[in-house]
């Protein structure tokens, strides 16, 4: 069985663990785009996640206008359809908030974060080939959590009782990312992601580090986000100059 093969599997196992879990209010809404968006997802497994990698990039989980909409972490519809070459049918979630509907492709609104990063990676490397030939992009966790009004919840600000089982399952597939992949480095995209990679891959034979976290709400990254990475996966060794 080939890597990407092998990626789809442990995914499957991460869905049916995470499917069955229940979240009280504030959270309303759960989407889990592994489901929804499951036909551009696999595309973007077997296309770019085949073979080893050297480096994995690793987010906190999806973005209401990116991953929700294409089954791409961090997929920023553009980045996705024209530089990935991926256009899948989505389908809606069963419980679609009314303020944060699932259109797909045919979505309208840019996620910035996902623009920054594929936008810096294209920038650098070129055609996608290039870049993941030795890389890959994943989250930690696969699903959005939404409050009554729209307002995104990150997994991280869930009760104990609830972030501790879906930790648990997030764990697990980081883990069989990890042997599936066999990376040298994990580089968290923001300090959430580089510390789960710390506490969770502690005593593996691997490297962690980390990059700026390219959300807007970041003074910081609205400064220049690509510069800013650039800069610190240089520091790392990761990023050579072209």
């Amino acid at each position: 069985m080939g890597h990407a093969d092998r990626v789809l599997r442990a995914t499957r196992r991460l869905c049916e663990a995470v499917d069955s879990m229940g979240f009280r209010e504030p959270v309303t809404h759960v989407y889990n785009p592994l489901v929804h968006a499951a036909r551009a997802h696999r595309r973007y497994v077997r296309r770019f996640g085949d073979g080893r990698k050297r480096v994995v990039f690793l987010g906190m989980n999806p973005g209401p206008y990116g991953m929700t909409q294409t089954g791409v972490p961090f997929g920023e519809i553009a980045a996705v359809r024209d530089w990935m070459g991926i256009e899948e049918k989505i389908d809606r979630p069963a419980n679609e908030h009314p303020r944060r509907p699932v259109e797909g492709f045919a979505c309208t609104r840019s996620e910035v974060s996902g623009a920054r990063v594929w936008g810096a990676i294209a920038e650098h490397w070129g055609p996608p080939e290039a870049f993941f030939r030795d890389h890959y992009v994943a989250n930690y966790c696969p699903l959005v959590f939404m409050e009554a009004s729209g307002k995104n919840r990150t997994p991280d600000k869930l009760a104990a009782e609830e972030r501790e089982p879906l930790y648990e399952a997030c764990n697990a597939h980081l883990h069989r990312l990890v042997d599936i992949l066999e990376p040298e480095w994990i580089v968290g995209i923001g300090a959430f992601a580089e510390q789960r990679a710390r506490e969770v891959l502690a005593g593996r034979d691997l490297r962690v580090g980390r990059v700026l976290h390219p959300s807007p709400a970041s003074p910081k990254a609205n400064r220049g986000w690509a510069a800013e990475a650039t800069k610190e996966l240089r520091a790392l060794g990761l990023c050579r100059k072209r």
